[in-house]
């Protein structure tokens, strides 16, 4: 909280070594992406970034590509969301088992809640509210469309502004049941609330629920028709799944 006001300041640091791992250019903007994800989940607004770049030894030329096409994949979805990278710093020659390590670039974003009234959590905050899993009509994996995850970022950043949200958390590693689970956690003066939970027919259950596709939002609401109604407006999801918490 910033004192003498209202305001807050919201932080996070995401790192997705292994989605790096297998395409640093995509691997890095989706880390970019997840943060800036993380910040509107709170209630904030993403302001800047800064990173830990971790990478192996850069006279090996794999390892200079892994570098240059991080650093490339951060500064395009950096100039994107408008979050400049104030500062940072670069490890090399970094080794594990006689080896390079998997290139680890760690990227922090700070962010501002305009009023702590807007602050969310990510935990289930009432017995009874709907539970509404929004995401993108196409389920990219390993990569992310920045367009697309910008509109499920502006859906939420509304959702909370208006009140429609008692919270929300990204789906990142392990997907949809882990980012679930997480929901039930219980935390510090508040009980845990479970879920009971339907799957649909059409999903395929490994899947959907375990798939680590990007732009993914589980949301619970007092008012899931609205809120159903305007992700279909403004992300063009592939429909509302709901549940109850």
């Amino acid at each position: 909280r910033i004192k003498g006001t209202q305001k807050a300041l919201t932080m996070t640091l995401d790192g997705p070594a292994y989605r790096v791992a297998r395409n640093p250019r995509e691997g890095a903007k989706m880390a970019v992406a997840e943060a800036c994800r993380n910040i509107v989940c709170s209630g904030g607004r993403p302001l800047a970034a800064t990173n830990c770049l971790n990478f192996g030894n850069p006279e090996h030329p794999e390892v200079m590509w892994q570098f240059s096409e991080a650093v490339d994949g951060m500064s395009e979805a950096c100039s994107f969301f408008g979050t400049p990278i104030t500062g940072g710093n670069v490890s090399f020659y970094n080794e594990t088992f006689g080896g390079d390590i998997y290139p680890t670039p760690v990227i922090g974003i700070v962010g501002l809640i305009e009023d702590i009234s807007l602050v969310t959590k990510s935990a289930f905050q009432d017995a009874g509210d709907s539970v509404v899993l929004v995401e993108t009509v196409r389920r990219l994996v390993g990569k992310v469309d920045l367009d697309e995850e910008r509109a499920v970022q502006n859906l939420v950043a509304a959702a909370i502004r208006e009140k429609l949200v008692q919270s929300a958390h990204d789906v990142s590693e392990g997907g949809l049941a882990v980012a679930l689970a997480e929901c039930c956690y219980s935390t510090l003066n508040r009980s845990a609330i479970g879920a009971e939970l339907t799957i649909p027919s059409h999903l395929e259950v490994l899947r959907d629920l375990f798939g680590e596709f990007s732009s993914r939002v589980v949301l619970s609401t007092k008012n899931a028709a609205e809120l159903c109604r305007r992700a279909g407006e403004m992300v063009g999801h592939r429909g509302c799944h709901r549940w109850l918490a």
